[in-house]
Formats: structure tokens, sequence, C-alpha cells
């Protein structure tokens, strides 16, 4: 049997399940995952092998109309996985009737490889509104396959799967075959720091930071690790600190206990917070900070 191997991009509205669904595809939790919308940044690429295969699922920030350079930055992420994709995975939910940004459905719906649409969150609707939106997603998108799923609970991702399995070219692999990602260790940490942020923060603060790893030292039995969490106002700084620093200690305290899994060794975190005012809006400061 030939080796088969393909980029299988995921793409959709901010807060409908990409993330959970690609953390579920691959088996290890690769995007970070909360609530918010918006709350993946990056281009995040989840690497699963076998023998016969490799398939490379790439997370995308949810499609959005930029308000920020650091929408526009997002933005150019979800075009690129529509352009290099083998396969597409378009994932709605049962709640949403139009994506928000219609230039992009429409490029989705002109594309010539194989698309699957993905209805997700099933288990939180009933069977005449699923019907509804296989229905309505089958008139919009004709060329593509519909399949309602649960990101959340697993159902029917194993069909699809087997699907993306069948649909990927033959090629050798793109990517190690222990590779797990193409990020490297810095940046999953950064990411479990943001998402302690995004999950104890409201409003603003959660879209105004950014966290930096300034180091990151393996000593025999614990990894000593510093953190720099980038906020653009003062005010905001001091909600991250909290009341006697608890807010900082309830998140490093999270963080690290998470990252301990992840690394498979004790930690020592240490956080700190720096005021980088408007970073979200310059290029040379996204451009710095990785986007």
């Amino acid at each position: 049997m030939a080796h088969k191997s393909g980029f299988v991009n995921i793409v959709g509205s901010p807060n409908v399940g990409k993330s959970t669904l690609m953390n579920y595809l691959v088996g290890e939790k690769v995007s970070i995952v909360t609530s918010k919308a918006q709350t993946t940044r990056h281009r995040i690429l989840g690497i699963v092998n076998d023998e016969d295969y490799q398939i490379v699922f790439s997370d995308t920030p949810g499609v959005v109309n930029a308000a920020y350079k650091l929408h526009e930055n997002m933005m150019e992420y979800v075009n690129t996985s529509i352009r290099d994709a083998d396969v597409l995975l378009f994932i709605t939910d049962t709640k949403e009737s139009e994506t928000n940004h219609k230039e992009t459905l429409e490029r989705i719906s002109r594309l010539k490889i194989p698309v699957l649409c993905l209805i997700n969150k099933i288990d939180l609707s009933d069977q005449a509104t699923v019907e509804e939106r296989v229905d309505y997603w089958s008139k919009r998108l004709p060329n593509a396959e519909i399949y309602p799923i649960s990101a959340l609970h697993g159902f029917s991702l194993e069909i699809i799967k087997n699907r993306i399995l069948e649909l990927i070219p033959e090629s050798p692999p793109y990517f190690d075959k222990e590779a797990l990602s193409d990020r490297p260790m810095r940046f999953f940490i950064s990411e479990i720091i943001r998402e302690k942020i995004f999950i104890h923060c409201k409003q603003e603060i959660p879209y105004a930071c950014q966290v930096e790893i300034e180091e990151y030292k393996e000593e025999e039995d614990i990894i000593r690790i510093r953190a720099l969490i980038i906020v653009e106002r003062n005010s905001q700084k001091g909600i991250i600190i909290g009341k006697g620093g608890e807010m900082l200690k309830r998140i490093g305290r999270e963080a690290r206990q998470e990252i301990e899994k992840f690394v498979a060794n004790k930690v020592y975190l240490e956080t700190f917070v720096k005021v980088d005012k408007d970073w979200r809006a310059s290029d040379e400061k996204l451009k710095k900070y990785g986007y």
C-alpha cells in the first residue's frame, strides 16, 4: 500500500469548535480551547502519524472582519489555509446561519479540492434543527460533503477521519514521523498561559494579551520557565496582577500544573507583566511577537 500524506485545514467562524475538533483528531491538546471567540491567533499544525499515512491538521483563527492589524494577520493564516489544503474542513454549528465573512464562504464554494462541511454541537440541538442545517448547507455548499458532528463528544469523528484518509493523496511524509506539531515547546507553553488568561479575565483583557517565553531551561529534575505577559495598558496590567497579586498567582499556578502534564516533568514557572502600548496595531510589534 502506497504511503499517503496530506494537509487537512480547518476553517470557520469564531467559537464554532475548530480547536476542540483539532485536538480530538490529533489525540493531543495542541490548540487552546475556551468559550470566548477568537481564542486561536496562529495557524497551528497537529500531525497524526501511522505507518501508512501522515495527516497534517491545521487549526486556524476564526474568520473575522478585521478591527485590528492583528486581525488582518490572523485572516492571512485563514486565507493561506484555504489555498494550500488537500482537504478542507469547514466547521459551523447548529446556530450559525451565515459565516461573518461572506467572501471566505464564496471562496470555499469555488474550491476544486474536497470540502467536508461539519455541523458541530449537535448534542446541544434537536433532530429537526440538525436536518434544517444539513439542508441549508447543502444548498450553500453544493460541492461539499455534509456531516453533523459533536467535536466535544467525538460523535461521527471516526467517520470523518476515515473519509479524510480516503481523500488525501499518495505522498511521502512532510514531517518527521515522531513530530506532533511544527511549533516549538515555547509556543505551546505560551499558549497554555494565554488560555488561563482567557478563562479568568473578562472583556478586552485576554485579547490585549500576548505571552512571550523569555527562558526555558531543562535541568535534570525540573524545567525552569520565565514568562512575560504583555498587555496594552497599565490598567490591564493591574487586572492581570490582581489584588495582592492573586490573579497572576492563579494564572501561574494553573498554567504550571498543565505545563507539567504536557512536558511530563516538574516545572518552576515565573510570570511577569509588561505594558507594550497598542502592540496589536503595529506591524513591527506583530512581527516581533511572531504574527
